[in-house]
């Protein structure tokens, strides 16, 4: 199969990474994924599609709910993580996509999620989506190769599919470039952070 083939995407895994830092309820999630800041950058989401997703996510055994009751106000469906929860969306934000048309989506939704669980787990997902795409880059130079003289249209489209994964590669190394320069302000006590010296 080839790179580029558009895969279905684990939208669930990103709303389990929202809930890892805390027990949250349904609007709550869809705020923040909604930040413009943030993931609302990437991806869009319906309330009513969210809501579908935690209760698979809750049958799955990802995630538990209970109810928290409101002063004059219908009560909440609080999500919490479970253990499963957790180790399923720790897989997830360390394992690089396995398609190039994950990059644009997937892959920007799991980089948002590395770098909050740590430098070093942002570090090692980009070497491992490089060395994915270095894979990519070869399969598609070799079919390209094996055509170039006998069908001239698969070579430019294998050409084609080659700049982007090129693009994909590029984009990557601004990608480390910018966590390595992130690395010193990471190592300073949180209480240093942002104050300028003097």
């Amino acid at each position: 199969m080839s790179p580029l083939t558009r895969p279905s995407l684990s939208i669930e895994y990103a709303l389990l990474g929202f809930l890892r830092r805390r027990p949250m309820h349904g609007y709550q999630i869809h705020r923040q994924l909604s930040d413009p800041a943030g993931l609302g950058l990437v991806w869009r989401l319906k309330q009513s599609q969210l809501y579908a997703l935690l209760a698979k996510l809750e049958g799955e055994g990802h995630i538990t709910a209970r109810l928290r009751t409101q002063d004059a106000r219908p009560p909440r469906k609080v999500f919490r993580l479970t253990r499963a929860g957790r180790d399923a969306f720790l897989d997830w934000v360390s394992s690089p996509v396995s398609h190039g048309r994950q990059i644009r989506l997937e892959f920007l939704a799991k980089f948002y999620f590395a770098r909050q669980e740590g430098l070093e787990v942002a570090a090692t997902l980009i070497e491992r989506q490089q060395a994915a795409c270095r894979n990519w880059l070869d399969a598609q130079q070799k079919q390209a190769e094996a055509v170039r003289e006998s069908q001239p249209y698969n070579w430019l489209v294998s050409q084609f599919r080659i700049s982007q994964i090129k693009a994909m590669l590029a984009w990557l190394e601004i990608c480390q470039q910018t966590l390595a320069m992130d690395r010193p302000l990471a190592s300073l006590p949180p209480s240093s952070k942002g104050i300028s010296p003097g």
